[in-house]
């Protein structure tokens, strides 16, 4: 169940890539750099988890990006997942997109906790992805889910 929760929120975070900003209370940064190197940061995303499906809102509602399909396994007290599906539904369409690689931390536990050879440490209900695309964009959402739903 802490798998498919993981793998969720990665989907998610990987497809809010291509949107805007999302709800003041929201707390999630995604990071978007193109291949051609733009980079476009939206900052306030909503990370939610829901039926084993992470999703990633902008402000405006009007993108949503989505993982439900991720290897996921406990390393310590973390879920580390391997997404293997990545959606973005936008204007009413919904388009899987190609992954090169990705990797995603989830710490749904009530204490900090420290990732492994890292001096990086991910908040209770925090959540750290990446993914690189094969079209050469790379994804980073780090931030803390919003909701998580059985």
């Amino acid at each position: 169940m802490r798998v498919r929760h993981a793998f969720a929120v990665l989907l998610l975070i990987s497809i809010f890539g291509v949107f805007g900003v999302a709800r003041a209370q929201a707390t999630g940064t995604v990071r978007v750099q193109q291949s051609d190197g733009s980079v476009q940061i939206y900052h306030d995303v909503v990370i939610r988890v829901a039926h084993n499906t992470l999703r990633v809102w902008s402000h405006d509602h009007k993108g949503v990006l989505i993982i439900d399909r991720a290897a996921c396994s406990y390393v310590g007290e973390l879920e580390r997942c391997l997404p293997t599906d990545f959606k973005l539904k936008q204007s009413g369409q919904t388009k899987t997109i190609a992954l090169v690689n990705g990797l995603v931390y989830v710490n749904l536990t009530d204490q900090p906790q420290q990732l492994t050879y890292s001096s990086t440490q991910l908040a209770p209900r925090g959540i750290m992805l990446s993914l690189q695309t094969k079209r050469g964009t790379y994804v980073s959402l780090r931030g803390h889910i919003d909701e998580i739903t059985p």
